[in-house]
């Protein structure tokens, strides 16, 4: 028997750690166990679990117990069980099986990624009248089809009836057969809404002949009422009143000769044609915006301003510096200038008037603005109006230069004094035109509006709870008072989450939070209320845009971007 016990035991021992050890500290005095079994000469290490020193012929234990705070050491003798019963036992646990416990591993469950190509539009949504018009269908097409409500874009609106744009295509196919068929009934729509304008444009321009013919009895346009107050009756007023200085003075250039005389003429005829391109310009700002100018004519103002100043340049200053230094190089003796004074203290007299009626429209505008006159002036707020003060400024100060100059050749008898008049009004004439053009060109480029004005938008905007912070804010003057503000934003997805929770039942989203089990439930319900969630925040969106135009009504365009 023992030989067998001791090549299993050599078996066992083979698998199981050569030893174990336990160190003790005391003093300074290495304690420990170690168990050995002696089977004749061969001798093997025992585990842990088997204290026992067994020999052939005697069972012993020795063992050292050190006390602390003593330094002798005692050496105890204790009764253990017999030979018979530690192998026995040893005999029984080595024949006993391994025990292997099953291997666990943890998977990670990932939601499979999926691929939507380069062109998607399976969950795309379109209105009714897109449908209708790019797929061919009729009204009664789409009451068969799913309709959803979602938030509408309008402003007059809260929301409208979207399709699927799927449930569109398969419709279309299903009533028209297949894509070909549908290609051409598209073919032939296109050709009949083509015969349609044309068709519409003849009959305009019949029922124009029609009404030039029998009178036009409509109410007054909007148009018309644009010239009774504000910058168009500013502008009417200039163009009557120019119209009339014209006139005499060309009538006094022919009877006097006067270079000076003549300069003012195409001075005030520069005038007129000016402000009449201002009068058309200002009629066509207040168009309503179509589809090919979706931010409307506003702009029209500053383009009639700008090709006014450069028409003045040309006009006026070129004309008057070629008859100046034509006096100087051939002086032409000049007749009585009675009449020519008589006509300048009348063209005096009413370009003050019209002066006075542009100082007054800009001053009621600059405090309309909040700004002072000389700001106001100077960044080209009211372009029409600006170019009336200018001009008439200018007309004004090339008066008094004009009869200055007659007056020193009536005086003197020399005709250069005359030309170098004409010389002065051609450079007063080009320092205003110089003046337009760059003001308004400033104008047309996009010219932000006043920083102060722009960090009261800001601060409003930061002072939401659901905003974090504004980047890359532009408020661009559009003209005619109106504003277009654009601001990256950097919502808080906290405070938007808690906007959608707080119109949720907590039961029933508790209930669906218990029964989800499988990724696939899960995909769904983030699916659901991710969606939902991205909603809230775009109503967030039409909430900050809606209360920038009431409290700022001078803004018109307003495009927050969500950072």
């Amino acid at each position: 028997m023992l030989p067998g016990l001791a090549a299993a035991a050599a078996h066992r021992c083979s698998r199981l750690p050569l030893c174990c050890r336990a160190a003790a500290r005391g003093s300074g005095d290495r304690q420990g166990l170690r168990n050995l079994v002696t089977f004749g000469s061969l001798s093997y290490m025992v585990p842990y679990s088997h204290p026992q020193i067994c020999t052939v012929s005697q069972v012993k234990l020795y063992s050292t117990n050190v006390q602390k705070g003593q330094g002798l050491q005692t050496l105890k003798v204790e009764k253990r069980p017999s030979f018979d019963e530690t192998a026995e036992n040893i005999g029984a646990e080595l024949k006993a099986p391994l025990k292997q416990e099953p291997l666990q591993v943890r998977v990670k469950a990932v939601l499979k990624k999926r691929e939507y190509g380069s062109k998607y539009t399976q969950n795309n949504f379109i209105t009714g009248v897109r449908a209708i018009n790019e797929f061919c269908l009729k009204s009664s097409d789409l009451d068969q089809l799913r309709k959803i409500r979602r938030r509408s874009p309008h402003e007059d609106t809260e929301s409208f009836t979207v399709y699927l744009r799927s449930d569109v295509e398969a419709k279309s196919l299903e009533v028209w057969g297949s894509p070909e068929a549908l290609a051409r009934e598209k073919k032939l729509r296109k050709e009949a809404e083509i015969e349609y304008r044309e068709r519409l444009f003849r009959n305009q321009k019949i029922l124009k002949e029609y009404r030039d013919f029998l009178g036009n009895t409509k109410p007054r346009s909007r148009t018309t009422s644009v010239f009774l107050k504000g910058p168009g009756k500013v502008v009417m007023v200039a163009i009557c009143i120019n119209g009339l200085n014209c006139f005499f003075k060309f009538l006094a250039w022919i009877y006097t000769g006067s270079a000076s005389m003549f300069s003012e003429a195409i001075h005030s005829l520069s005038d007129t044609c000016n402000q009449g391109l201002l009068a058309l310009g200002i009629s066509k700002s207040v168009q309503t915006p179509d589809p090919t100018h979706p931010y409307g004519f506003s702009n029209m103002r500053y383009i009639s301003s700008l090709i006014s100043g450069v028409g003045i340049f040309m006009m006026g200053a070129g004309l008057s510096w070629y008859h100046g230094v034509m006096g100087l190089l051939h002086p032409q003796p000049m007749e009585s200038l009675l009449w020519a004074y008589c006509i300048l203290a009348g063209s005096l007299v009413s370009e003050g008037a019209t002066l006075l009626v542009a100082v007054n429209e800009l001053r009621r505008s600059a405090q309309a603005k909040g700004l002072s006159f000389y700001k106001y002036v100077m960044e080209s707020r009211d372009p029409s109006t600006n170019v009336v003060l200018l001009e008439d400024t200018a007309a004004v100060l090339g008066v008094i230069i004009a009869a200055s100059c007659m007056g020193l050749t009536s005086v003197t008898g020399n005709p250069l004094y005359d030309s170098l008049g004409s010389l002065g009004v051609g450079t007063l004439l080009g320092v205003v035109s110089a003046f337009l053009i760059y003001t308004n060109t400033e104008a047309l480029l996009g010219r932000s509006i006043q920083p102060e004005q722009v960090q009261r938008l800001t601060e409003f905007l930061e002072n939401d709870p659901s905003v974090r912070a504004i980047h890359d804010v532009k408020a661009t003057d559009m003209g005619l008072g109106k504003v277009r503000f654009k601001a990256e934003v950097d919502f808080d997805g906290r405070v938007v989450t808690r906007s959608y929770l707080e119109k949720q039942d907590f039961d029933q989203l508790l209930q669906e939070i218990q029964e989800v089990k499988t990724p696939e439930e899960l995909e769904t319900f983030m699916l659901k209320h991710g969606e939902n969630i991205i909603d809230t925040l775009g109503a967030e969106v039409d909430r900050l845009e809606k209360e920038l135009k009431k409290r700022n009504p001078e803004i018109r365009h307003v495009d927050l971007e969500i950072l």
